[in-house]
């Protein structure tokens, strides 16, 4: 059969269908159209199979070709990191515009890095550290920044553990907070994606908790603190925020209007 052909048989959506014939095959989308009439062989027909037989059984589409795009970068992808989403990117946005210049930040479980990659792209006169608990983690997250150029410090540490009295001009953090036993946690794509990385096997605030009654400690004054969080848990996080004494505690929405990242400043 020919690419087109395939391409056309293919049993997912199109995009999908797309992305998995390319990598596959080795093509861009500019490929995939130039070279349509082109002839697949086995070898080419088994692996095309094997992938699209992997996307059936629900692994994500990201792990299957080892990457996903995120601010504008791409970043390797395995099942020792989630994968990284869209709605991150608020995060991305919101420490930029408060991160001082030549300043110093912290990104807290930083997984496949790109939080700490991706500001540190933007912002190369910023030192940018980020720390996991996970050295699997700390290895795809340290080929992420070599990929991209971007200047990261890397630190394995469970949360503030190795930073000593280090302060930082801003800490940012994107951690577990889906509660234990979450009907989404056995759904999707977040079945393949490491559990340790999803929940805190608790009430889903316990990382949450951890990272602000720290946070004042590891902040210069004036600070900012940034936490990602779930759907429901804004207001949970602005009080948390506020009885640690943090200032101009706020939430902020994310492109489905959902308070998806809320902080404040330490004074």
């Amino acid at each position: 059969m020919t690419v087109g052909a395939i391409q056309a048989a293919l049993p997912l959506d199109p995009l999908e269908n797309r992305i998995l014939l390319g990598h596959a095959l080795g093509l861009t989308r500019v490929g995939l159209i130039t070279g349509a009439q082109r002839q697949v062989d086995a070898a080419e027909a088994q692996a095309i199979n094997t992938l699209v037989a992997r996307r059936l059984a629900g692994e994500p589409i990201a792990y299957i070709v080892g990457k996903r795009e995120f601010y504008g970068l791409d970043f390797a992808v395995d099942g020792a990191v989630l994968i990284p989403r869209p709605d991150t990117e608020l995060l991305v946005e919101l420490a930029l515009e408060r991160l001082p210049p030549r300043g110093a930040m912290l990104d807290m479980g930083t997984g496949s890095g790109a939080i700490a990659v991706a500001v540190a792209h933007t912002r190369p006169d910023a030192a940018v550290s980020a720390l996991d608990a996970s050295t699997a983690a700390l290895r795809v997250a340290r080929a992420n920044a070599a990929a991209n150029g971007a200047a990261v410090r890397f630190i394995e540490s469970d949360w503030y553990a190795a930073l000593g009295s280090e302060r930082f001009d801003l800490i940012v953090s994107n951690p577990p907070y889906i509660a234990d036993g979450d009907v989404h946690l056995s759904q999707g794509d977040l079945r393949f994606e490491p559990v340790d990385a999803l929940t805190d096997h608790a009430d889903g605030l316990a990382d949450l908790r951890s990272i602000i009654a720290g946070a004042p400690a590891h902040l210069a004054p004036g600070a900012s603190l940034l936490l990602e969080h779930g759907y429901d848990q804004a207001a949970a996080v602005r009080n948390m925020l506020a009885a640690h004494g943090f200032q101009a505690v706020q939430s902020w929405r994310d492109l489905s209007g959902i308070e998806r990242v809320s902080g404040g400043l330490r004074v």
